[in-house]
């Protein structure tokens, strides 16, 4: 007599589990498929662009004891000599002096359904600050890194709502992600060692393999991506940010800057402001990599700023060491001084979340890292498929 092969009795967990998978996997890939993918290609956005952009970065400094033009009289070298309907937003001064200054252009209209109506311009100039000469243009608009960030972003839609449109598939690619640990754990460590790594000695079916891939690599990439995915949303989600302000500093909401005022702001202002302000923070933070000072008086939003803030980095390609000085915008007198140590927990997290999100917060074993699990993540919607569409055409055989 033959004996009777009972089929395996699945648990509850994971029978919802890979039904859950299942239906995400289906709905959501191809959009994870293209944020994985742009993600990837992004993450060494920096190390590219600086070899190819390097005689723009540098400049030649004849005279060892040259002092640089003023802030003003480059701004309106750089105004005369692109002629842009819009004004100069801020300028990025390094401290390194073999390094040359970077003027940005940067207005937006809200109102554009896509990206490229959006962003109305978005220009960097790489100028001399010791001649003025102009070393290099970019237009960031139409640059390869930029167009992949805002198809990360928002699948090149308006920023306001495009992040939406990635933002959910994000949420339920973390639903994915859990329950794929789920169904890849093992039950006994019998089960257990072909979970960890593949075993294709004997193994020709390239359904097996596929299969063997989603299941291996998934689990090792997982876990950074879970990380990938929770920075990702903290960006979309104000609910997810305010989630993060209340466990790491018990409020809600990151303080707010209070309004300074200074008797100096009645006073005519003073032509030399910028320089003034650049002066006081390279002796106040000259070991840090650079600093960026705001030329059009306006915020991101377009609001105007009551006096002028100057961001000081700590570190190049980083923006988690981010200090903050304030300057009165009429006479160019220092209001505050607010260095990165002051800051709470909620707030440095928010400075470094972007930095964690590139991998670039671990230095460059850190982008390696996160450039491999991107890669698996890109994969994982197409081996997922492929088991789906094998199982689906067997099923169809039977039938």
């Amino acid at each position: 007599m033959r004996k009777k092969h009972h089929k395996k009795k699945v648990s509850f967990t994971k029978k919802w589990s890979a039904k859950l998978h299942l239906w995400f996997g289906l709905s959501v890939g191809i959009i994870v498929f293209i944020v994985s993918l742009t993600g990837t290609l992004y993450v060494f956005k920096d190390e590219v662009q600086n070899s190819l952009r390097k005689e723009a970065i540098y400049v030649k400094q004849g005279d060892p004891g040259a002092k640089p033009l003023s802030i003003n009289l480059l701004r309106e070298k750089v105004s005369l000599e692109l002629n842009e309907k819009y004004p100069l937003t801020s300028v990025e001064i390094p401290l390194d002096k073999s390094k040359s200054y970077r003027f940005l252009y940067y207005e937006k209209n809200k109102k554009g359904w896509n990206y490229f109506q959006e962003v109305l311009i978005n220009k960097q100039v790489y100028v001399n600050q010791y001649t003025g000469e102009i070393l290099g243009i970019y237009n960031e608009k139409y640059d390869f890194f930029n167009i992949l960030k805002y198809i990360h972003w928002g699948l090149l839609l308006n920023s306001d709502w495009g992040k939406y449109v990635v933002g959910i598939p994000t949420v339920l690619f973390i639903f994915m992600l859990i329950t794929g640990i789920i169904l890849w754990w093992p039950k006994n460590k019998n089960a257990r060692k072909g979970r960890f790594w593949f075993s294709w000695e004997n193994v020709k079916n390239w359904k097996r393999k596929n299969y063997d891939l989603h299941n291996v690599l998934g689990f090792y990439a997982s876990f950074i991506a879970l990380l990938l995915s929770v920075t990702g949303i903290y960006f979309a989600y104000p609910y997810v940010k305010n989630t993060f302000n209340v466990v790491l500093s018990g409020s809600l909401d990151l303080p707010k800057e209070k309004e300074l005022k200074s008797p100096d702001s009645l006073m005519v202002k003073n032509e030399a402001i910028f320089d003034i302000a650049a002066s006081q923070t390279e002796k106040l933070y000259a070991g840090s990599s650079s600093f960026r000072i705001s030329l059009n008086g306006k915020t991101k939003k377009g609001k105007e700023l009551k006096n002028l803030p100057v961001s000081i980095y700590g570190q190049d390609g980083r923006f988690s060491e981010r200090n903050l000085l304030t300057f009165d915008k009429y006479s160019g007198k220092l209001l505050a001084n607010k260095p990165h140590q002051q800051l709470n927990n909620a707030e440095k997290y928010a400075n470094a979340n972007y930095d964690i999100h590139t991998g670039s917060y671990f230095g460059l074993f850190g982008k390696i890292i996160w450039f491999i699990a991107g890669l698996i993540c890109t994969s994982l919607p197409v081996t997922g498929f492929l088991i789906w569409w094998g199982k689906r055409k067997k099923q169809g055989k039977k039938i």
